[in-house]
């Protein structure tokens, strides 16, 4: 499997946010007269409950409020951005993309550059690594990158499937930052046989997903790819101070601990409260993380997701 690696250790995580809706949903509410029980819910999934945007919230108002969350912890200015990304699945319309929609409503009045990114679950990571490259060859100062999503809306909630997503949004502001022992490095990849495992068909109102298919990429491109980016920086497992994947289910994740050889214990979940919140997991962990004071400077995080299509990656951060 070729991989490039993307090197840009003169760029920082300057500061991170998230929202999640107010609403809450728990098992018991979602199954109603579905064939499952809340207990097979949570052995399989991991999951007990989920925060599900009302009908008028959309995901760009999710991506404003962990964007300008992330801007405030920041100690910036809205238009102190230059860069907007979002990574999403669910947008809030065909046109015009869901970042200059967040763009408006976080008061973002620079005409900095603003697009959505569609990677599905592994948005973010791919935005993480564009919006670092961008930044370490100069054409920007400062991006905000934002993973959000409201499944909700695609959700058939008549199905047994319904009760994996959860909605949300987190954001990271990231800026140039030559730093002493930095590291900041990225592996993008994608395998278009995948597209139908996971999709939601032209016409069709809700997503359909092949269960088994997804497990079988899952537990096997995953593991794969962090041995690649580990081995690509001239690193091992025993560096790593973190694992933040994206929260798929958490029988996919036990069995990623269980191919890389790690206690579960290592990797960070918030699934029993947020479910799967696609494109935001990742960045909605990190936030949870760093606002409980568990990153410490010199900390390597590695971040890693995979989604529909299929698309999946990984990042190293040296904190």
């Amino acid at each position: 499997m070729r991989s490039r690696n993307s090197r840009f250790d003169n760029v920082c995580i300057k500061s991170t946010g998230s929202y999640v809706p107010s609403k809450v949903l728990t098992n018991e509410e979602v199954i109603g007269k579905l064939p499952t029980s809340p207990e097979w819910v949570v052995e399989n999934f991991g999951i007990r409950e989920r925060h599900i945007a009302e009908p008028e919230e959309y995901t760009s108002d999710l991506a404003a409020r962990a964007g300008l969350e992330a801007i405030a912890a920041a100690g910036l200015e809205p238009n102190d951005i230059d860069l907007l990304i979002v990574a999403t699945a669910t947008p809030d319309r065909k046109m015009p993309s869901s970042a200059c929609i967040a763009q408006k409503k976080m008061g973002i009045r620079n005409c900095c550059a603003a697009f959505d990114l569609a990677a599905v679950c592994a948005g973010f990571v791919y935005g993480i690594t564009i919006a670092g490259q961008l930044i370490h060859n100069g054409m920007y100062e400062r991006a905000l990158v934002i993973g959000a999503d409201t499944f909700s809306k695609v959700t058939d909630w008549n199905h047994r499937n319904c009760v994996v997503f959860g909605d949300g949004a987190g954001a990271v502001v990231l800026e140039k930052n030559h730093r002493e022992n930095g590291l900041f490095s990225g592996i993008l990849l994608a395998e278009g046989e995948g597209m139908d495992h996971f999709t939601v068909y032209p016409g069709d109102a809700y997503f359909t997903m092949n269960g088994k298919a997804v497990f079988e990429k899952a537990t096997a491109a995953v593991p794969e790819c962090v041995r690649q980016i580990l081995g690509l920086n001239g690193l091992g497992l025993e560096d790593v101070s973190m694992i933040i994947p994206h929260q798929a289910t958490a029988r996919v994740l036990k069995r990623i601990a269980e191919v890389l050889n790690v206690p579960f214990s290592r990797i960070q979940t918030n699934l029993e409260s947020y479910a799967n919140t696609a494109a935001a997991s990742v960045p909605l962990v990190l936030d949870q993380v760093n606002r409980r004071g568990l990153l410490h400077e010199g900390d390597l995080l590695l971040l890693v997701a995979i989604g529909a299509g299929w698309t999946w990656g990984a990042s190293l951060y040296r904190w």
